[in-house]
């Protein structure tokens, strides 16, 4: 084990040690993501802040409840505040209230580590500006001075690194909605950056020494571009000279003139899921509640993505290179919700039985079947895995893209071995299935099929 170990990490130093980015796009492009970022394939994104706290949107994600209340005046938000809150409440009142009381950063990372996941991103901050870490550059607006009185982000770090097999990662957005500062620079059309230089690079080079994330998943780009946001210079230290240099990746919200284009990997939009293959690598960040990233009280059940939901969209996506992170909103309490919880729980459980088809997998000639829908595909070494979203009435399961070769072999996983198939013509091969006993398999939701010995058709 050591010698597989240590010949990853020198692997991985050939191709960053000794590494030098320029602050250019064309440079930072080049670098080649940290390998354990493909092969994770799937993380956990939390979304956290004093938003918690109303978790009300209606129509509108509950994280951006500041905004559509006092930026854009949103009726909705707007009648909220009337109905329950005083006259003269504002939204830092609502500080107070975040009370993280039941914040558990252990019982959070067995949850995680639990679901299978890899890494996960919690929110530093979002574009409310509130800090979930003790940040030096925002006073009384951070999680140590008001609220929980604790360094969250701090707390949950510790439990994921010396409990789990997980990268832990940090997001943080640039902008801050009603920051004097940044309205300033606005104002100038971004000819001054006194907001950048005081607040945005402080807080992410004081991110990066103090808590040293494998992702930096960066948000709140839109207004202003790159240069504005000296973000190069940051990546380029980055990737240079800090504490992370060989390990950190990152995403590609930089700039107004990056998303899509420059960055580590591609995000491109909220639940990008472009259903076709993409040869750079890139992420399908989504959300189990299908309206909001933050927590919403006033969810309807049939607004949360079911189990079978959910893993069609990773398999949907990693077929086609991407990774998915599947977002969760905790309560102001510091709690994840019982459905949220049973998801991630029973991706966890799927992905023990049908990791090899995901863990490390590649894509395939075919994301998806040429004959039956629903199919899709990707390989691992020698192996190819076809993932069935339904299981067919007729009791055979069709596989255009695959044809047999001499000694080829089929196995469903967590399922029966060797099943029985026939060549079809001119292409491809019927699979026998068996008849299905819930109480003595462990395959459920979407289906999985070894296939051993097959070439493209």
């Amino acid at each position: 084990m050591k010698s597989v170990i240590s010949l990853s990490l020198l692997s991985m130093c050939i191709a960053f040690c000794n590494a030098n980015y320029e602050p250019n796009w064309d440079s930072l492009d080049s670098r080649p993501l940290p390998t354990w970022y493909d092969e994770a394939k799937f993380g956990i994104f939390i979304h956290w802040g004093v938003f918690a706290v109303p978790s009300y949107g209606q129509g509108a994600a509950s994280e951006w409840f500041w905004w559509n209340w006092q930026g854009v005046s949103s009726p909705a938000e707007v009648y909220f505040m009337q109905q329950n809150y005083p006259p003269d409440f504002t939204y830092g009142d609502f500080a107070k209230q975040f009370t993280a009381e039941f914040y558990d950063a252990d019982k959070w990372a067995e949850i995680f580590q639990a679901s299978g996941a890899k890494y996960i991103v919690l929110t530093s901050k979002h574009h409310e500006g509130y800090t979930n870490w003790p940040s030096a550059t925002s006073w009384n607006w951070n999680s140590m001075d008001i609220g929980p009185k604790r360094d969250i982000v701090g707390e949950l770090a510790n439990e994921i690194r010396n409990k789990t097999s997980i990268h832990f990662g940090l997001y943080h957005s640039l902008f801050e909605w009603f920051n004097p500062s940044y309205l300033q620079d606005k104002e100038s059309g971004f000819k001054t950056d006194k907001f950048v230089k005081e607040k945005t690079m402080p807080e992410l080079y004081d991110i990066v020494n103090r808590y040293k994330p494998d992702v930096i998943w960066s948000d709140g780009q839109w207004e202003a571009n790159s240069s504005y946001w000296s973000s190069p210079d940051f990546l380029a230290w980055l990737y240079n000279e800090s504490p992370v240099k060989n390990t950190v990746v990152t995403n590609d919200r930089w700039g107004s003139d990056t998303l899509c284009k420059h960055g580590g990997y591609l995000t491109c939009s909220d639940r990008y899921n472009p259903g076709t293959l993409q040869t750079r690598k890139w992420e399908n960040a989504m959300t189990i509640d299908k309206g909001s990233w933050g927590y919403r009280r006033n969810i309807q059940f049939d607004q949360y993505m079911t189990i079978e939901e959910l893993l069609q969209e990773l398999v949907t996506t990693i077929s086609c290179n991407g990774n998915i992170l599947v977002n969760v909103g905790p309560t102001k309490e510091g709690t994840i919700t019982p459905v949220f919880e049973e998801r991630l729980r029973q991706m966890g459980e799927w992905l023990g039985v049908n990791g090899e088809g995901v863990y490390s997998s590649k894509p395939w000639t075919h994301q998806n079947d040429t004959m039956t829908k629903g199919v899709w595909y990707t390989k691992n070494e020698d192996k190819i895995y076809a993932f069935s979203f339904s299981w067919p009435d007729s009791g055979v399961l069709i596989l255009g893209a695959a044809n047999p070769k001499p000694g080829a072999t089929i196995d469903l996983l967590g399922g029966d071995s060797a099943l029985k198939w026939e060549p079809l013509q001119p292409r491809g091969v019927g699979i026998l299935l068996p008849v299905v006993n819930p109480a003595t398999i462990k395959a459920k939701w979407v289906y999985v099929f070894r296939l051993t010995g097959f070439e493209s058709a």
